[in-house]
């Protein structure tokens, strides 16, 4: 019981430190934020080293270090999109009335650069750790990577908190490209699939014949998939999504996401929807 708590306060502090660790050098200087990406590159590149020391490891240390290595491969596709490094060849904001095929095209362009960079990394940890007893890492790779882009289909379907607070300036036209509704269909379907693999995993983790190591990779990964639940169940009730990382995002007046976004959705876009829930959109 002792290993269940610890795992799961473990993963739920490098999850909440992590992220705001991400979002806060992403708002220092362009110097920083090179030195930023230079070294969470070479912390990726030791990261896949270490799921490759680790892959035959069936200790309770192996799983805590193949989850750390892969949240540290992962940090580096989330540092390398949201400092513009790795984003795609659409950086203009679309017109409020493109609808369809237009609309879809243009939002996969925004990002089909950070898609394969997400897609190679995740190779190379199936590749790495393939056949290996030791699958913490993969499994807590999948994880973040699955629910990550059913937050983005979301996004795009339309949700009611659009979560744009976490954009930085360089990436506010990508605000133009979600869809502010209270709940979109594609919404209940992926809340009760990642649930149900939730189960499963608290399952697996309390079968009389599952080893020490096996409970805890299970509680790690786990519990990454819960808190991904609940970032999905944000987007949809009236709550503030940022007061978790309020100390991590610094807002200027003058160079911040929502004046950036403005300035440059006036020539191509009429006014925001108003917040107010009367004028969210529902089908």
């Amino acid at each position: 019981m002792t290993d269940t708590f610890v795992a799961l306060g473990f993963a739920i502090f490098i999850w909440w430190f992590s992220t705001g660790i991400v979002i806060l050098l992403n708002r220092m200087s362009r110097t920083a934020i090179t030195m930023s990406l230079v070294l969470s590159s070479v912390l990726c590149v030791g990261a896949l080293a270490g799921l490759a020391h680790t892959a035959q490891q069936t200790g309770v240390m192996g799983a805590y270090c193949a989850f750390t290595c892969a949240l540290l491969a992962w940090g580096w596709n989330e540092l390398s999109f949201l400092t513009g490094w790795i984003t795609g060849p659409q950086k203009t904001a679309i017109l409020k009335n493109t609808t369809g095929w237009p609309r879809f095209a243009a939002s996969f362009n925004a990002v089909v650069w950070h898609e394969m960079a997400i897609l190679v990394v995740g190779v190379a940890i199936v590749a790495i750790t393939w056949n290996a007893p030791n699958q913490v890492g993969t499994g807590t790779y999948l994880v973040l990577w699955i629910m990550r882009t059913s937050a983005k289909l979301n996004l795009f379907f339309g949700v009611r908190n659009l979560s744009e607070e976490f954009l930085p300036a360089h990436l506010a036209y990508l605000e133009s490209f979600f869809k502010r509704r209270r709940m979109n269909a594609f919404f209940p379907f992926s809340v009760a699939a990642a649930s149900a693999c939730l189960w499963l995993l608290v399952d697996y983790s309390d079968q009389p014949l599952t080893t020490p190591f096996q409970m805890v990779g299970a509680v790690l990964v786990g519990t990454l998939l819960a808190l991904a639940i609940i970032e999905h169940l944000m987007l949809v009730l009236p709550l503030d999504t940022t007061a978790l990382w309020r100390w991590a995002i610094r807002k200027n007046p003058n160079t911040g996401t929502a004046g950036a976004f403005e300035a440059q959705a006036t020539a191509v876009m009429p006014a925001k929807l108003d917040s107010h829930d009367k004028s969210l959109q529902v089908n």
